[in-house]
């Protein structure tokens, strides 16, 4: 557990010195500018004197300085990259335990299944992240996370409008751009003295053995097509496919192809699609909130120090809409953290009213095969009583069950007494 900790620290920031302030307390000057054989041989001795190697690791690691880079990441925020290590290391992880488990091929499959689906809760992180954007950057701990999403946003949009650095910052949740760039990288080529790009693919390669006469009369149709047909052609399926690939993805893969696609994957797709529709309610009233602190507080708050006036009740406003703001994107963020660490896990979780719809839609879990990811609890209670469950928000870590919890628990402990005092 020690070592998974020490990993994890590493990937979060990992620079040349990071392993060395992880993983030994040795004067970093010594390491760096002593001559390596000398560093060695003087490891050798420290080994030879030793007790025990147990009791050199022990003292070579220093748990102050893990606990102190710990705190210290915590403190500066995570970025969308420290958040992307962390999956990363989760899903190794998993997959190490899987073939303890399992074996090497059984592994592998549930471990892409549960990538997948971690995959859709992590585009719909970023998402979220970019509607945040502008809010995340004012509240502690997040600053990183809202300025990494800002800084993403504006590589998409300088590559958008002049296609400048294409493929500096190509991710692997983004497999269209990475398509894209391939294909562009593929058939253009730009000549590094004079800065003309050509194209390479068949077509152009045909043209430019036509005769002089011939390029004469094709060239300015060639131009044409290539300089200004393809690229609208392009933006029109562009805008198309931003507004229906997600509908149409969906369709294709957990409708028609229901048979092929794991019910993790289509569970947790599906419950994404409902969750949106809650969703929009509650962004679109956080941008309510922050235009009106954002501007109009802000505007009375400064005609009010403008006529030396009392502000005390605007900036009790302010302050409590900025509490507002932050508790729900707190929660809502943290809830997206929750259904995706889920989701790797290839785990389930039960919330009221969106769990039932979903499975409306997907049908229930199979049990009877090792693919389809963890326990549903839920299922399994209304299988079992084949009536209508008593209301629980709570089914256990990673929906295992729990024993026979009602909401209302205390007072029916109180009504039961009752009756037997009069009976």
């Amino acid at each position: 557990m020690l070592n998974s900790l020490k990993l994890l620290l590493i990937l979060l920031n990992m620079d040349i010195e990071t392993p060395l302030k992880q993983f030994t307390s040795v004067n970093h000057s010594s390491i760096i500018f002593q001559p390596f054989q000398n560093y060695v041989n003087s490891l050798v001795v420290v080994n030879l004197n030793s007790e025990s190697p147990f009791e050199v690791w022990i003292q070579t690691v220093n748990l102050k300085s893990i606990l102190g880079a710990l705190r210290q990441q915590i403190q500066d925020g995570l970025t969308l990259n420290d958040i992307e290590n962390i999956i990363f290391f989760l899903v190794i992880f998993r997959f190490i335990v899987l073939i303890v488990r399992y074996n090497l091929k059984t592994s592998v499959y549930i471990t892409l299944i549960g990538l997948c689906a971690g995959y859709l809760w992590y585009r719909h992180l970023i998402d979220i992240t970019l509607m945040y954007r502008q809010m995340l950057v004012k509240i502690p701990y997040l600053q990183n996370f809202g300025a990494s999403a800002i800084e993403l946003e504006s590589n998409s949009q300088s590559i958008l409008s002049n296609g400048v650095n294409l493929g500096s910052d190509v991710h692997w949740y983004n497999p269209g751009k990475l398509v894209y760039y391939a294909v562009i990288k593929g058939i253009i080529q730009t000549d590094s003295e004079t800065g003309i790009q050509y194209y390479i693919d068949p077509i152009s390669m045909i043209i430019s053995n036509l005769s002089e006469a011939s390029k004469i009369k094709v060239l300015p149709v060639y131009y044409k097509i290539y300089n200004t047909i393809i690229p609208r052609f392009f933006e029109t399926i562009s805008e198309f496919w931003n507004q229906l690939s997600g509908i149409a993805a969906y369709a294709m893969i957990t409708r028609i192809g229901k048979r092929y696609c794991p019910y993790l994957i289509r569970w947790h797709w599906t419950f994404l699609l409902i969750i949106g529709f809650v969703e929009q309610i509650l962004i679109y009233f956080l941008y309510r909130l922050m235009y009106f602190q954002e501007v109009i507080i802000q505007e009375r708050l400064f005609i009010a120090t403008a006529n030396d006036s009392s502000a005390s009740n605007l900036i009790f406003q302010f302050n409590a809409l900025t509490g507002v703001l932050t508790f729900c994107i707190l929660v809502h963020l943290c809830s997206i953290f929750f259904g995706l660490f889920h989701a790797i896990g290839g785990q389930y979780f039960y919330f009221p009213f969106l769990v039932e719809n979903t499975e409306l839609h997907i049908g229930p879990r199979p049990k009877n095969s090792i693919y389809s990811g963890g326990q549903t609890a839920w299922q399994d209670e209304k299988r079992d009583n084949n009536r209508s469950r008593n209301l629980k928000i709570w089914y256990g870590w990673f929906g295992s069950g729990t024993n026979k919890i009602w909401i209302f628990s205390f007072l029916k402990k109180i009504i039961d007494d009752n009756i037997k005092k009069l009976f």
